[in-house]
């Protein structure tokens, strides 16, 4: 019990003071400082509720179903909180199989999840958006499997969503260079994409009734989530084929992860990926680079609008709120009905 409220005290504690800075601006760091000084009680209830029932806990909301797993075990990494949202209409019995969307950060997805930031601005609104758009059929039914970041005061978030394989000596002193956090910590993204292929998927594909082959398994993510996805695609190109990369943070490593992907990104046939930047705070810095990974997919034979595009949203910040208001564009471009 007590290892349980350390982690528990760690997963609240740690998204009030911590989580929000690395996905946020300054501002919004300041607010939720200012906002969340101590535990947050109702989502501490939640997780004692779902840690009772063993495994997990059900809500059954307007847009869906959910479940909330407080831990899902790993030899690769920590094991923290995962929520799995099934669409309305989803019956475990019937032969209906279901496409994955795997989304990083999971704290910021599900309006009517889990997350102490529920009744704050900071949500992407994945549940209420994907049940809008296949009420109105413009995207298949899908499952969204919402893994929780880790959120502690060594900064393991971008330790998790650095692409390992792409650090070299120099690259770790220019990360070490623009943030601090990378100096002491080890860069493990590789044992975090370990977790989603080896532990997540096997037991996700287990207890629903999905459609696990690759053309149906997709990874989503924003800013340092973007980079993960897209490095998940050159790591697992068997596994994951689709990718969505909202304001793809290109900058972490200098372009680094764009040399990685012209040689290990897998050529046009079997993959969608999806990209976009805003223009406003740290968006505006990622025009150039994503105009070279645009060369990139180009070059491996990708076709823009087709199995791969590209937008550009004038005035977007780096924000959940910039992301939640496109968030319809990745889904209709991926999981459309055309």
């Amino acid at each position: 019990m007590q290892s349980f409220k350390a982690i528990l005290r760690c997963v609240i504690y740690s998204t009030a003071f911590i989580a929000v800075g690395a996905v946020l601006q300054e501002n919004v760091m300041a607010q939720a400082k200012k906002e969340f000084p101590k535990k947050d009680e109702k989502a501490i209830k939640k997780v004692k509720e779902a840690k009772i029932l063993d495994h997990a806990a059900t809500a059954k909301t307007p847009a869906g179903t959910i479940d909330f797993y407080p831990e899902i075990a790993s030899d690769h990494r920590a094991p923290r909180p995962v929520e799995v949202w099934m669409p309305l209409g989803y019956d475990p019995e019937a032969d209906v199989r279901y496409p994955v969307i795997y989304m990083h950060d999971g704290q910021f997805n599900l309006h009517h999840g889990y997350t102490p930031f529920e009744e704050k601005d900071w949500l992407w609104d994945m549940d209420t958006t994907m049940a809008r758009l296949i009420k109105e059929d413009v995207i298949r039914p899908a499952i969204v499997v919402s893994i929780w970041a880790d959120l502690d005061v060594n900064g393991n978030r971008g330790l998790e969503f650095m692409p390992q394989k792409v650090v070299t000596e120099e690259v770790r002193k220019s990360l070490i260079a623009r943030e601090g956090r990378f100096k002491n910590g080890e860069i493990i993204s590789d044992n975090y994409l370990k977790f989603l292929v080896e532990d997540l998927k096997p037991f996700i594909d287990k207890m629903y009734r999905t459609l696990s082959d690759r053309a149906n398994t997709y990874v989503m993510g924003s800013s340092m989530g973007g980079l993960i996805s897209a490095y998940a695609v050159t790591e697992y190109p068997e596994v994951f084929g689709h990718a969505a990369c909202l304001s793809t943070d290109w900058t972490s490593g200098d372009g680094a992860v764009l040399a990685w992907c012209k040689d290990h990104l897998p050529e046009a046939g079997d993959h969608r990926l999806y990209f976009d930047f805003g223009t406003e705070t740290l968006d505006a810095d990622y025009e150039p680079y994503q105009m070279k990974m645009d060369d990139i997919m180009r070059n491996k034979g990708y076709q823009s609008d087709k199995d791969w595009t590209t937008r550009k949203f004038e005035g977007a910040d780096h924000s959940p709120k910039a992301w939640r208001e496109r968030l319809h564009v990745p889904l209709e471009f991926l999981l459309g009905n055309r």
